[in-house]
């Protein structure tokens, strides 16, 4: 099957959507005949070595899109560069006979971006699509604001429903990829061919089984994330204080950001200061380390759209409390770890009290959950997984191809 893969960035060196598009590219050129399309980061490792499986066609990326990275990575302003970069090769390519059972959009995740291929009879998937939750409304007050490019997320929805050239891009796909089911709500206004949920990470092995505690009333706790008051950490210390009677629930935290001192504050006001450990940034090594000490991976996200961080936590076989929106909704199930209802900052650290309660109390319980998370991981997080899947999706599509949607009347 000869595929066509798109993506800004493809870098096994890199962090972020560019390392995660180089997963999947390296996975499906073991499965597939796969060109890639891509950005030429300068001083960067050439993507053509790092897939030698694969022919990559690239171009440099402008210089000036580099100059501020945050901004470049949230709002990807040379994606007009990269579209008319792709549009012009496809159709060179195209008009030489050269021809493509099926081409990939895989990246940007953020779902605002028009798609060269519309332009193209051959069909196209998108994908997998992520973002535009908002932050629940009891808990804007905490939040605070958002920087300015990330409130023009708001326009999406108009931009869903109004711009021509998104609309077709996704209304003539065969197929659009989401994180998780909610972006297929998110997406309701566009009519769709095909609507499949696959989050975009995975991971490349699970850890070796290993022997647990067992011992009621113990728990060690861990969260990993930016230290930002959406990814729950102060919920967590608040629940913390919610049990007293067991001070043998303790909370380590690995990760920076604004919110660290406020959460370091928090559990001093709460007088649980001394069964946190906020322990910052850590290098990639400790925290697998860290995933390999603890007993319960505690990850109360309320904006999370993916949440890949939870197959990290469940590869080691930790069971896992989270937020029951967004990505991590899809993840866990019953067999893996606990979901909370996202209701309001103080129902929230209740309820995740009383899962932390049931975990420490329950060792065995924990232990089933565990085993359960590390066998959802070796059932669907694997890289080698997830690309026969994504072949699987190819060939259904190439097999029985389906008519393109068309705008709704009125």
């Amino acid at each position: 099957m000869k595929v066509l893969l798109l993506a800004p960035n493809v870098d096994g060196t890199d962090v972020g959507e560019a390392l995660m598009a180089f997963k999947w590219a390296e996975a499906l050129a073991e499965r597939v005949d796969l060109t890639v399309l891509c950005f030429q980061r300068p001083s960067r490792a050439e993507v053509a070595r790092q897939l030698p499986g694969a022919r990559v066609v690239t171009w440099p990326e402008p210089a000036w899109a580099l100059k501020r990275e945050r901004l470049n990575a949230m709002l990807k302003p040379a994606w007009p560069v990269f579209a008319g970069h792709v549009r012009r090769w496809i159709a060179a390519a195209v008009a030489q006979g050269e021809r493509f059972d099926i081409a990939h959009q895989l990246m940007p995740q953020a779902a605002r971006y028009a798609s060269p291929l519309r332009h193209f009879e051959m069909p196209y998937i998108i994908g997998p699509l992520g973002g535009a939750l908002d932050t629940p409304k009891p808990f804007r007050a905490e939040a605070g604001s958002a920087p300015l490019f990330t409130r023009l997320r708001g326009l999406d929805a108009t931009r869903f429903r109004f711009d021509p050239w998104l609309r077709a891009s996704y209304t003539r796909a065969a197929c659009i990829l989401g994180v998780a089911p909610y972006v297929k709500d998110v997406l309701g206004a566009v009519p769709l061919n095909r609507f499949e949920s696959v989050l975009e990470l995975g991971v490349d092995s699970v850890a070796p089984e290993r022997a647990r505690r067992m011992e009621a009333g113990r728990l060690d706790v861990l969260h990993v994330g930016r230290a930002v008051r959406t990814k729950g950490l102060r919920d967590v210390i608040r629940a913390l204080a919610l049990l007293p009677d067991l001070p043998g629930v303790r909370l380590t935290s690995a990760g920076a950001g604004e919110e660290l001192e406020l959460c370091r504050a928090e559990a001093k006001r709460l007088g649980v200061a001394d069964r946190v450990r906020f322990l910052g940034r850590v290098p990639r090594a400790a925290v697998e380390a860290l995933y390999e000490s603890h007993d319960l991976f505690c990850f109360p996200s309320f904006r999370e759209p993916a949440g890949g961080v939870l197959y990290e936590a469940m590869r080691h076989g930790l069971p896992v409390i989270t937020a029951d929106r967004g990505g991590p909704s899809s993840i866990i199930d019953a067999a893996s770890g606990i979901k909370v209802p996202v209701t309001d900052p103080s129902g929230f650290a209740a309820d995740i009290a009383a899962a932390l309660r049931r975990m420490a109390m329950f060792p065995e319980h924990r232990t089933t959950l565990g085993e359960g998370a590390r066998a959802k991981v070796l059932r669907e997080g694997l890289w080698s997984a997830k690309a026969e899947r994504m072949v699987g999706l190819y060939k259904e599509i190439t097999d029985h191809p389906t008519g393109r949607a068309t705008h709704p009347k009125g």
